[in-house]
């Protein structure tokens, strides 16, 4: 559900909360707070910071995906450096999108799309009630087969992991 027309700047401006998305003059409600979701973001956020001190950990980040169109807010995001900005507009590392029961797949594969075209390199959709995460690449989602979401940076010889049973950790 989205709220009428306004102006970029205007919906910049405004502080909702929770903080909700800007899609082509309209601002749309995110679907967030329920126990699951808040569960897996909890522990996205402490794993890898636990894991990874050097990285720069965003929840709910305003990010600037088409200029003057869209700015969309990950569940989480990650970057290697402080943008410095309130609204990000260059791309994070890593964004994270953790489902809600009343998210419609086609509204998450539009802002996956998004990102994608915005230049996010890593991008991490987790399912907190089928206990699954997939990654986004291709146009595709790609449940992960393995144990733990991955993701390869130069600048981090070991890449990053996320270990699956950290992020579903007491659910």
């Amino acid at each position: 559900m989205g709220i009428g027309l306004v102006t970029l700047e205007e919906y910049l401006n405004t502080s909702y909360s929770p903080d909700r998305e800007y899609v082509d003059g309209v601002v749309v409600e995110r679907n967030v707070g329920d126990r699951p979701h808040s569960m897996v973001q909890s522990n996205v956020i402490f794993s890898l910071r636990q894991r990874y001190g050097n990285l720069f950990v965003w929840p709910a980040q305003r990010i600037r995906t088409i200029a003057d169109r869209r700015s969309r807010v990950p569940d989480v995001c990650f970057t290697l450096q402080d943008p410095g900005t309130d609204v990000f507009d260059t791309p994070p590392l890593i964004a994270i999108e953790i489902l809600s029961k009343r998210d419609e797949m086609s509204d998450v594969l539009e802002k996956l799309d998004e990102y994608v075209a915005f230049g996010i390199a890593h991008i991490w959709v987790i399912d907190p009630r089928r206990k699954k995460a997939f990654t986004f690449e291709g146009g595709r989602l790609q449940e992960v087969a393995g144990g733990a979401l991955t993701a390869a940076h130069p600048a981090m010889a070991a890449g990053i992991q996320l270990p699956l049973a950290e992020a579903f950790r007491g659910l």
